[in-house]
């Protein structure tokens, strides 16, 4: 069942890769990957309510988090941390704002961005290497809206992947939170711990779920996140 999963997904993939290229950012920052077995309410993941909503000033780093970090073999490419004044950096703050839309000006924290294969792997060409950003950020004028952000970029499509809370660090289960897009219940909801709104079904996103048993991040590159 898991290979057939699989095969079903890269299909997806595929014909997602078609239409324009835009599906992530029409729904929300998600759906390019429709699962082919959809989790009801009940069965859906319970996004980590351990850190509760700040409704104090955002903890900021002291001293500053570091700006790069050398490959390994679970960071195949490395990590840097982008210009402010480039694409690489605003692109992926407007996709942000786009899929959980806030008043204010974003404090970014701390960015990673870093490349590598999709997640499960594909030979497909358009899906080779995935650019993915790491974002941890804040809004001053809203303490509570502070949140952690992967953010994906595939030739056919851009999106907020997952989001955490804040407070916590690293890749783990269960801090971040996917969210399969669902057609027939679109409204965008809050969580516990999570900035914004949401919409979707929730699903750890570092084990996965919703109907896809993948991690959302392949080995060759969950190390981008260590020390986060």
């Amino acid at each position: 069942m898991r290979l057939l999963v699989a095969i079903l997904v890269l299909l997806a993939l595929g014909a997602a890769s078609c239409d324009g290229g835009n599906d992530r950012e029409r729904n929300g920052g998600f759906g390019a990957i429709p699962s082919t077995e959809t989790a009801t309410p009940s069965e859906a993941f319970t996004p980590s309510a351990s850190v509760a909503p700040s409704p104090t000033q955002a903890a900021v780093p002291d001293p500053p988090p570091k700006t790069r970090g050398a490959a390994s073999p679970t960071c195949v490419e490395g990590w840097r941390t982008p210009r402010r004044d480039t694409s690489l950096f605003t692109d992926p703050l407007g996709i942000v704002r786009r899929t959980a839309p806030v008043d204010g000006e974003f404090t970014v924290v701390d960015m990673r961005y870093f490349t590598g294969p999709e997640s499960p792997p594909s030979d497909k060409g358009y899906i080779l290497e995935i650019d993915r950003w790491y974002i941890k950020l804040f809004v001053e004028s809203d303490w509570s809206y502070q949140g952690r952000f992967i953010v994906e970029a595939r030739r056919f499509g851009r999106g907020v992947a997952a989001v955490a809370p804040y407070d916590t660090s690293g890749f783990r289960s269960p801090d971040w939170t996917g969210f399969q897009w669902d057609s027939a219940d679109t409204e965008a909801r809050a969580y516990p711990g999570l900035p914004g709104r949401w919409a979707g079904i929730p699903y750890d996103f570092v084990r996965g779920g919703a109907g896809l048993d993948i991690p959302g991040l392949p080995d060759e590159v969950r190390g981008c996140l260590g020390g986060t």
